[in-house]
């Protein structure tokens, strides 16, 4: 087997082994001769019980009679579903007389497993596909699933002085891989099955010892409507293996592994993200963000969900700010202070669309003199002029990193958010409230306290709710007496509505004022509405009207605009009611008279006092 062993050496992740994990593999191979037009695996059926090595020839991966892409010598297949133990989600077809070898998952897992493997996998995965005899469509793409659809066991959630024993035997109960260790304070531990064979059994631990000392802390958390691709990316990055799962008001979900976003993350048009990651210069930055509207475009063509292309969208966003800090610090040098990137508005909540804007703000750690404010002003002024620069504008009313108002100490901004619920009717109380509370952390201490945490307290302020009530209130959806749309009656978009400020902002106000009043911050709205309808701030009927009511607004708004792009316009939130067909348009009114309906009885509340 020396010959396989040699082939193997020069393709990834083979090319990371030892000489001698390299012979055991290579010892472990079969080969396998499939005629043209063989069907090696079908989609959908039982996991894959073998690794595939292409030693020459050519496979056709087929996706609902569709093929999405060929492999060719030194690719391999069959890894996602080998690590996850679903079913096949492709099938895979001899495209021309094809030899393989064929290594079983005991010879193949360790591969996987280890760290330069996992690399592999991922990339391999969340790598484009780019069809090289096959005109296809684009298909739906998984690695913008939300990290919540892929928990598959409730959580082990233990208190710090738990024995070790109890910790083990309550993850085997339940089939988990991690418990949670809830710290005094909010925060969080973490102890896996890798940490009770290491830190327990190899080194003699007696099991009645506290899970607080064979723990992993602080444990890296994620939010539940992370994307799965760019969380995989991340866990990458870090070198972490499991990661719990917090819902908007910080109750652990369960704990994700690696191995269940490698069974999510598809061969996706998730590249981009990649592109930006490779990033030497704006210039590339640039050029890499230039296919993120072709990218909406295709996915749009695909029929993928509005909410989902509005993720990627944010995703991207994400990922060029994250990479614009790297390089402006690289450049200018590392600020004296540790410090926060916070995305605002509706980039933070995950929906945005091509018109979009960027708000942001910062947030630093410590003490920080006037020089160390303008190393970090210079940072942020550099990274908003790179966001413009790959074509997403800072936000016109001024809600930027690097305005005074937005850039600020933790302790400043705590101090400024709890002015602001204990007197909000001080000037643009509720305003900076509606836009800090959507702040989602992009870049930098991602684990320490980020500035929304604050307003939980908001349920001790019923004054402030109240108000934040009737400020959700001030946008109103654009009906009238006729029971016909209210348009613009002048100026460029005379005859149209507004679907945002008319058709969105009503419903995003009072998602925001619910989840505050649920204990929940920073959330996308589908989330904040799911959890007033838990906590009882919103009917449950309400709940399902204002959500069915966003998700169409938000698909006739995806709709509109990706018409613009392609007929080379600036996309904008204009529409005219007649370009509507007769279904739609019916359909978009009785949208806004239940959004309006929902007002109305919130409105009444308020003049009751119940709310």
């Amino acid at each position: 087997m020396r010959d396989v062993a040699e082939f193997l050496q020069g393709w990834p992740p083979f090319d990371a082994l030892s000489a001698e994990e390299l012979q055991r593999v290579a010892d472990a191979a079969e080969v396998e001769y499939l005629p043209a037009g063989t069907v090696l695996i079908e989609q959908g059926e039982a996991p894959v019980e073998h690794l595939r090595v292409v030693r020459r020839g050519a496979l056709d991966i087929v996706h609902d009679g569709r093929v999405l892409d060929e492999l060719g010598v030194g690719e391999l297949f069959g890894q996602a579903s080998m690590l996850s133990g679903l079913p096949a989600r492709f099938s895979v077809v001899a495209a021309e007389d094809t030899l393989c070898y064929r290594i079983p998952a005991a010879a193949a897992r360790p591969v996987l497993t280890q760290p330069a493997g996992l690399r592999f996998v991922a990339r391999s995965l969340l790598a484009d596909p780019v069809p090289r005899r096959h005109d296809v469509e684009p298909v739906v793409d998984a690695a913008h699933r939300a990290v919540a659809d892929l928990l598959r066991t409730e959580p082990v959630v233990c208190a710090p002085g738990t024995p070790v024993r109890e910790a083990a035997e309550r993850m085997t109960e339940v089939g988990a891989t991690a418990a949670v260790v809830a710290v005094r304070g909010g925060e969080l531990g973490i102890v896996t099955d890798r940490d009770l064979r290491a830190r327990v059994v190899a080194r003699g631990v007696a099991t009645d010892t506290p899970v607080e000392e064979v723990m992993s802390f602080p444990a890296h958390t994620v939010a539940a409507d992370g994307m799965s691709g760019e969380v995989l990316l991340d866990m990458l990055e870090r070198g972490i293996r499991h990661l719990p799962v917090l819902s908007p008001d910080g109750r652990v979900l369960g704990v994700l592994e690696d191995a269940d976003l490698l069974a999510a993350a598809p061969r996706s048009s998730f590249h981009l993200r990649s592109a930006i990651a490779r990033a030497r210069t704006v210039q590339d930055l640039v050029a890499a963000s230039a296919q993120l509207r072709p990218a909406v475009l295709a996915l749009h063509d695909a029929r993928v969900a509005a909410t989902d292309i509005a993720g990627i969208h944010s995703v991207v966003s994400d990922a060029l700010t994250r990479r614009l800090v790297q390089l402006t610090v690289a450049e200018v040098g590392e600020p004296s202070v540790p410090f926060t990137w916070l995305a605002l508005g509706s980039l933070a909540r995950r929906e945005a669309v091509p018109s979009s804007d960027v708000d942001s703000a910062l947030v630093w750690y410590g003490a920080a003199d006037e020089a160390m404010q303008a190393e970090l002003r210079a940072v942020a002024e550099a990274v908003v002029a790179g966001l413009e620069a790959c074509g997403f504008p800072a936000d016109t009313k001024g809600a930027v990193a690097a305005a005074p108002l937005f850039m600020r100490s933790y302790a400043g901004w705590r101090a400024a958010a709890q002015s602001w619920l204990a007197d909000p009717t001080q000037e643009a109380a509720l305003v900076l409230v509606s836009l800090m509370v959507d702040g989602r952390p992009v870049w930098g201490i991602r684990n320490g306290p980020a500035l929304p945490e604050v307003f939980r307290d908001a349920r001790r302020h019923p004054g402030f709710l109240t108000l934040l009530a009737r400020f959700a209130l001030g946008h109103r959806p654009p009906t009238g007496f006729l029971r016909d749309f209210v348009v613009e009656h002048g100026g460029e978009h005379a005859g149209r509505l507004d679907l945002k400020r008319g058709g969105l902002q009503p419903i995003v106000d009072l998602a925001r004022w619910a989840g505050m009043a649920a204990g929940v911050t920073s959330a996308s709205t589908p989330a904040r509405l799911r959890a007033a309808a838990e906590a009882g701030t919103l009917p449950a009927d309400d709940v399902r009207t204002l959500r069915e009511a966003f998700d169409l607004v938000l698909e006739l708004r995806l709709d509109h605009q990706v018409e613009q792009l392609r007929a080379g316009r600036r996309p904008d939130d204009h529409l005219a009611p007649a370009d509507l067909d007769p279904v739609t348009r019916g359909a978009l009114k009785e949208a806004f008279r239940a959004v309006s309906a929902v007002q109305r009885r919130l409105a009444g509340q308020l003049r009751q006092g119940v709310v």
